[in-house]
C-alpha cells in the first residue's frame, strides 16, 4: 500500500513516497513544471511505476481555515489527478509545512539554490508523514 505525497505549486511540485508498510515518507523528487496537466501525467506514470494506491496532496488553507486562491488551484489539480489516475486523492492540510521545511534546511545550513530545490520535496514528506500518522 504505497502512497505518494505531493506539495503542488505554481512552478515546482515536491514529491514524496511512503514505504510499503505506510509508516515512513521519503523525499523522491522536485518536479520543475508549471503545467498542471503535465504534472498530473508525470504523477500518474510514477504511481503506475511504484504501484501506488493513493495520492495525498497538500491543501494550503489560510491560517483562519478559509480556502484562498492557492487552495482553489490545488482542489482543481487534485480533481484532475483523480480523474486521470483513477486513484484516491486525499487533500491534507499543509499549513506551515513550507515554513517548517525552510527551518529544517536552515538548521542544516542548506542555502540558496539548494534550499529552493529541496524545500518542496521536504514539504511533501511532511504532508505525507502527517497524513500517515493521522491514520494510526
Amino acid at each position: 500500500m504505497r502512497m505518494i505525497g505531493i506539495d503542488f505549486g505554481d512552478a515546482r511540485t515536491g514529491i514524496a513516497v511512503s514505504d510499503l508498510l505506510g509508516i515512513t515518507a521519503q523525499g523522491l523528487d522536485t518536479l520543475n513544471e508549471k503545467n498542471p496537466e503535465r504534472v498530473a501525467e508525470y504523477l500518474c506514470n510514477l504511481a503506475k511505476e511504484l504501484n501506488a494506491t493513493e495520492f495525498v496532496v497538500g491543501f494550503p488553507k489560510n491560517m483562519n481555515g478559509t480556502v484562498g486562491e492557492r487552495g482553489e488551484k490545488t482542489q482543481k489539480f487534485a480533481k484532475l489527478l483523480e480523474e486521470r489516475s483513477g486513484l484516491s486523492v486525499k487533500l491534507w492540510d499543509e499549513r506551515l509545512t513550507s515554513t517548517a521545511a525552510h527551518n529544517v534546511l536552515a538548521e542544516a545550513n542548506v542555502s540558496g539554490k539548494n534550499r529552493k530545490n529541496a524545500v518542496d520535496k521536504i514539504a511533501a514528506v511532511m504532508i505525507l508523514q502527517g497524513y500517515m500518522e493521522s491514520k494510526k
